[in-house]
């Protein structure tokens, strides 16, 4: 687990997860293959996703590009505000 990015509005968390855990040297040796995705947390709807595959994909090649361009916070915030309408998950602290 790795923070990605926090602002007022939003929090990014990474998860990776090696492809196989049996053989965890053998997806090192293969290209590190991995699973996992990304955590986003609505903090003022205190509402979260969790994205994975081939969103969790489209999603880091937006960032990757957005970043390209030495965006502002609320120019990050914009982005990631894209994906406010597929939070249905409450955010629910232990």
């Amino acid at each position: 687990m790795q923070m990605l990015y926090n602002s007022d509005n939003f929090a990014v968390v990474a998860f990776e997860v090696p492809a196989r855990e049996a053989a965890p040297v053998a997806a090192e040796a293969e290209g590190a293959l991995t699973r996992g995705g990304y955590e986003i947390v609505d903090k003022f709807s205190r509402k979260e996703i969790y994205l994975e595959g081939a969103m969790a994909e489209s999603f880091k090649a937006g960032v990757e590009a957005l970043i390209q361009t030495s965006p502002s916070v609320e120019e990050i915030d914009a982005y990631i505000e894209r994906f406010a309408s597929l939070m249905h998950q409450p955010l629910v602290l232990h």
